[in-house]
């Protein structure tokens, strides 16, 4: 099984500081939808992993996000792609939870749910939490430019391992040209 898992927010669709609250806030990158597809075309199962702190701090509920999730995908089923799974950590940042980037607690339950190993799996972010995370768990971490991915990238500390792509769609080919 071929396995890539993504954020969400700056990957997917454009990220805000003022958080994604409304289906109508959910913008997708250009380009991200079609990669989505081609990684799902040639064998990929894709899974996201988005922190959603936004929940947790009460600006949005749970029927919101939901609503979100199904704009996603009906954006998505328009270029013949799909998410096999989202996972979010709903909690606020200064919880304590393990599920929250850049602890590794939810990509270890996405590796438990598909029963997979995910040593050298591919877990695209914009973010250092992100690569931390996949890093943790030893996937592959890979930055895109989008989101906050350029801050990240200037910030400096990425992992060693990590590659970095403009955007989903340079990754997402670079991905399907080296199975």
């Amino acid at each position: 099984m071929k396995l890539v898992i993504l954020d969400r927010d700056g990957v997917i669709n454009f990220d805000s500081d003022k958080f994604i609250k409304s289906p109508e806030e959910w913008k997708p990158i250009p380009g991200s939808l079609e990669a989505i597809a081609r990684l799902n075309k040639n064998g990929y199962r894709v899974v996201v992993a988005s922190n959603q702190s936004g929940v947790g701090r009460g600006l949005l509920d749970m029927a919101t996000l939901n609503a979100i999730h199904a704009k996603m995908h009906k954006a998505l089923s328009q270029y013949g792609g799909h998410i096999d799974a989202v996972f979010y950590c709903p909690h606020a940042a200064d919880s304590q939870c393990e599920c929250r980037k850049p602890k590794p607690g939810m990509l270890k339950q996405i590796g438990e749910r598909f029963h997979a190993d995910l040593k050298g799996v591919p877990a695209i972010g914009d973010s250092l939490r992100d690569l931390e995370a996949a890093t943790a768990v030893g996937a592959l971490p890979i930055l895109v430019e989008t989101g906050k991915g350029k801050k990240t990238m200037a910030a400096g500390g990425l992992p060693a391992a990590t590659e970095v792509f403009p955007n989903l769609a340079t990754a997402a080919d670079a991905l399907i040209d080296r199975t």
